[in-house]
């Protein structure tokens, strides 16, 4: 199973926001959308930045209510790292594993954004991944059992 095999399935519907909105906006829209993450793109299909509800609580802590008013592009982290819609689901939990990540934008191999894929996503598709396998293991031992 793959990125794609989850993007068939889940849509790839990627909300962006403006690094120019303000912190507020992104909350509001991640709150509204049940979101944890969304990406900052200045023209709606570019790959700005990315930002969470964790980096927003972040900045929040340390400066207040009034950094709801600064700008997304001001706390975003534009260093982001991106999956393919050809990489497995084992790559996937390991680099999400090791990097703390949450949230991957998946993009072509003309960094075309095509999709987000969540850590809550790849445990599903792997949960479901290990039924089929359980249910394939179970049906071979019924048969040679009986």
């Amino acid at each position: 199973m793959n990125v794609q095999t989850i993007l068939t399935a889940k849509g790839t519907e990627v909300v962006t926001i403006a690094p120019s909105a303000t912190l507020g906006e992104a909350a509001e829209t991640l709150k509204s959308r049940g979101f944890g993450a969304l990406v900052a793109s200045a023209d709606g299909a570019s790959l700005d930045g990315i930002i969470s509800e964790r980096d927003i609580v972040r900045v929040l802590a340390a400066h207040g209510a009034e950094t709801l008013g600064r700008d997304v592009a001001s706390c975003m982290s534009s260093d982001v790292v991106t999956c393919a819609p050809g990489d497995s689901i084992d790559s996937l939990m390991s680099m999400m594993t090791e990097r703390r990540i949450r949230h991957l934008p998946v993009v072509d191999e003309s960094d075309a954004l095509v999709g987000m894929i969540s850590i809550g996503d790849v445990v599903k598709y792997r949960l479901v991944e290990l039924e089929s396998e359980n249910d394939q293991l179970h049906e071979y031992i019924q048969g040679n059992v009986g």
